[in-house]
């Protein structure tokens, strides 16, 4: 610092000021915005225009090859339309039956893949797991033909052992549990994976604190196993109710929706009201409707299942 002498004495002079530092370039700051914009253009072209266009198409009704704007009548055509609701008293069904029972099972076959009594557990767990990278259809062809009642695999073995022709696909009753069967083979080994995944990051000194107080395997079950995996729980809720609800290639292949409209999904309905009666504007409708139930039951099971304050 330097001094300026003067009649009053000498005083300090004013420190020099520091040079600005150098402000970034615009060209710096936009960099990510431009790296990220190839994926925008992408989400926008291929997912929020759909989507935007099915709530135009939505409010359209064909009449004559002529698409006549009808506002919200399609949706008003929903509460009174008795096949979506039996559609949804199906979709409905096999969530309460189905996933409950899928996931029940894939959380006792990760425990038993996890424990260190079991030898060979990568090839288990290959196994579990191979019948989630099945095509859809492909294997919704296979079990048609192991379910068929006059030449399907089943039926005969059953006829080994003297019993009768199961209606596998024919019979209302067996048509839901054979969709059921389908379903629980295919997805169980993939939920069973996230879960097990989930389970080797609890400390195993959690199960010896157990097995010290005196707690059996239950008893490590209850108060560490499934508070452990209970993330991971959530996770599998909510994929499986969001891929029930938006159920399809199963029923569409196994049975066709029938019979009797006892497999008809809202999956299987939205697809023939759009490309088997080319009612797009109600099939679009629909879409939406199930958009809002497959978000209010997601809640429901945030709000039930998840984390507490």
């Amino acid at each position: 610092m330097t001094q300026v002498t003067t009649a009053a004495g000498t005083a300090p002079a004013a420190a020099a000021p520091r040079p600005a530092a150098p402000r970034p370039r615009r060209r710096g700051r936009a960099a990510p915005y431009l790296f990220v914009l190839p994926a925008l253009l992408l989400f926008a072209g291929f997912k929020l225009y759909p989507i935007a266009w099915s709530f135009l198409i939505s409010l359209h009704r064909t009449v004559g090859g002529v698409e006549t704007f009808v506002g919200a009548d399609n949706y008003l055509r929903l509460a009174e339309d008795p096949l979506l609701w039996t559609a949804l008293r199906n979709t409905l069904l096999i969530l309460a039956v189905q996933v409950p029972l899928m996931l029940a099972l894939a959380t006792g076959l990760a425990v038993a893949l996890d424990s260190t009594l079991l030898r060979g557990r990568p090839v288990f767990r290959l196994g579990f797991f191979l019948p989630m990278v099945t095509g859809l259809v492909a294997y919704g062809i296979v079990f048609s033909v192991l379910l068929n009642k006059d030449y399907g695999l089943v039926n005969w073995v059953f006829g080994q052992f003297g019993a009768d022709p199961v209606p596998w696909l024919t019979d209302p009753l067996w048509a839901r549990i054979s969709l059921g069967l389908a379903l629980t083979w295919h997805y169980t080994g993939y939920n069973a994976v996230i879960l097990l995944a989930r389970l080797q990051t609890v400390p195993r000194e959690l199960y010896d604190a157990v097995a010290v107080d005196g707690g059996g395997a239950f008893s490590a079950f209850r108060h560490v196993t499934l508070p452990g995996i209970r993330p991971a729980l959530l996770l599998t809720t909510v994929l499986s109710t969001i891929g029930t609800l938006q159920l399809f290639d199963e029923p569409y292949v196994l049975t066709g929706g029938g019979p009797d409209n006892a497999t008809l999904t809202i999956g299987v309905y939205l697809y023939q009201n759009a490309f088997k009666y080319f009612d797009f504007g109600y099939a679009s409708a629909i879409a939406y409707a199930l958009t809002v139930l497959v978000g209010l039951l997601g809640l429901i099971q945030f709000r039930l299942l998840g984390e507490k304050p």
